[in-house]
């Protein structure tokens, strides 16, 4: 990782950082069918696996962490400590969701279903809860991922397709959108925030909460290949978590946001591409005409947040040419 301050990173480097995030993420649902195939590792002791994983590793980072903070009041105590506690649950709830609706119905399907519903719930509760514009472009490309969705759970077969696996994906998003909506609404008054360290000690959070449901479930697997399973639990710790997570902070503090939003679709298009040619999941036609509308209303809901920016932008300049004038 390094340990260039993110200001500093050149456009094109931040979205290398972006694009390996991105295909690192995927790759956390696949080590996940691996796991199970391999042991009875349950998802939640996976999830909670994942938690302690990285943050020993994101710990390292903070500690390795060289160079001159950005000139900025420190964030108050208790909207660090809402911030903390509030990423630190929606977490555990997306990746622990997540991991169990791969268990349930696949990986092409629960990570398509998971990313495709995240941006429209952000969308959803962004104008329900802090009255953001969704527009008639915003609008639209929910109303196709709806489209998708119902595409994807109605003709997708049973075989492929498992109702209770989608309700998990969609339990996942909703953690997922809670993030981001959370970070939205602290963010609004433009304080200071450290992402790399908010997402360290929110796995910690997400570990002290996972622990006694995964003591339940079993947290050391019963299995034939232990090497195999240590191996995999070390890799969803250090690729898709610690190093995904320290790249998507680096990237994301230059990439403009409706950019990010269109690469992380690299995330459920890697997963869906390793489903099917590793791990062998079949897909039908109504799956793979799901997952277009789905990833299709994904592109049009970042390209609307990048219009209703650049709008908004217009009108700030506009008012400060008036005022200077």
């Amino acid at each position: 990782m390094s340990n260039t301050p993110a200001s500093a990173l050149s456009t094109g480097r931040s979205l290398t950082y972006l694009i390996v995030a991105g295909i690192a993420w995927g790759t956390a649902g696949a080590a996940a069918s691996l796991l199970f195939r391999a042991s009875d590792l349950g998802p939640l002791a996976l999830s909670f696996w994942r938690c302690v994983g990285g943050l020993v590793l994101l710990l390292g980072a903070l500690a390795l962490r060289r160079g001159p903070r950005a000139a900025a009041p420190a964030e108050p105590r208790r909207r660090r400590l809402v911030r903390i506690l509030g990423t630190g649950i929606g977490l555990t709830v997306f990746q622990s969701a997540y991991f169990a609706a791969v268990e349930a119905t696949g990986l092409a399907v629960g990570t398509v279903v998971t990313l495709g519903a995240g941006p429209v719930l952000i969308a959803v509760g962004a104008r329900l809860l802090m009255g953001e514009r969704i527009g008639a472009g915003g609008a639209t490309a929910v109303a196709g991922a709806l489209a998708g969705l119902g595409v994807l759970v109605l003709g997708g077969g049973g075989a492929e397709v498992r109702p209770l696996g989608v309700v998990l994906a969609v339990v996942s998003a909703a953690g997922y959108a809670a993030i981001t909506l959370l970070t939205r609404w602290l963010g609004r008054d433009g304080g200071a925030t450290d992402a790399l360290s908010t997402t360290t000690w929110a796995f910690a959070v997400g570990a002290v909460g996972l622990l006694p449901a995964a003591a339940l479930e079993g947290l050391v697997p019963h299995t034939d290949a232990p090497a195999q399973v240590l191996g995999l639990l070390v890799y969803v710790a250090a690729v898709p978590t610690a190093l995904a997570y320290a790249l998507y902070f680096a990237g994301a503090a230059v990439v403009r946001a409706a950019t990010v939003s269109v690469i992380m679709l690299l995330e459920p298009v890697s997963a869906a591409l390793i489903a099917v040619t590793l791990l062998g999941e079949r897909l039908t036609a109504a799956t793979v005409g799901g997952t277009l509308l789905l990833l299709t209303a994904v592109t049009g809901l970042a390209l609307a947040e990048a219009r209703t920016a650049a709008a908004g932008r217009r009108r700030g300049e506009a008012v400060a040419v008036t005022v200077t004038s």
